[in-house]
């Protein structure tokens, strides 16, 4: 997988983390160029954050999105959308996603998301 796109991928979850938290509209979290991917992708989950945030509930079964760590979340939308599309490998949205909540939260989240993530695309499967 390209740098590139690992380094897009981090940022929506970045911009989605203090969109997350502060509530504020998307352009006001960041200045200067943002990578298109990036912008599309943060664009993409702040549109369908309750849809998201649904799904993500199902599969974690006792534990509603909102419960989850804003960077937690942010990831699991982020691996979501693009688990929805046909632009990435499953395995790799997948561990993409684990990378990103082992670096930036904890090696116990990033087995949350393995697992939500694993349920969901295995669903998408059957």
């Amino acid at each position: 997988m390209s740098t590139g796109r690992r380094k897009a991928r981090r940022t929506a979850v970045f911009i989605l983390y203090q969109w997350d938290v502060t509530g504020q509209p998307l352009a006001s979290l960041y200045e200067g160029e943002v990578d298109p991917y990036a912008d599309e992708m943060a664009e993409t989950v702040i549109s369908r954050a309750g849809e998201l945030d649904r799904r993500i509930s199902e599969a974690a079964e006792g534990w509603p999105a909102e419960r989850l760590g804003s960077v937690e979340r942010n990831i699991l939308r982020v691996a979501l959308v693009e688990l929805e599309g046909d632009d990435v490998p499953d395995e790799v949205a997948i561990n993409e996603a684990v990378e990103l909540a082992k670096r930036y939260a904890s090696d116990e989240a990033a087995r949350l998301v393995n697992g939500i993530l694993g349920k969901i695309a295995r669903e998408k499967v059957a």
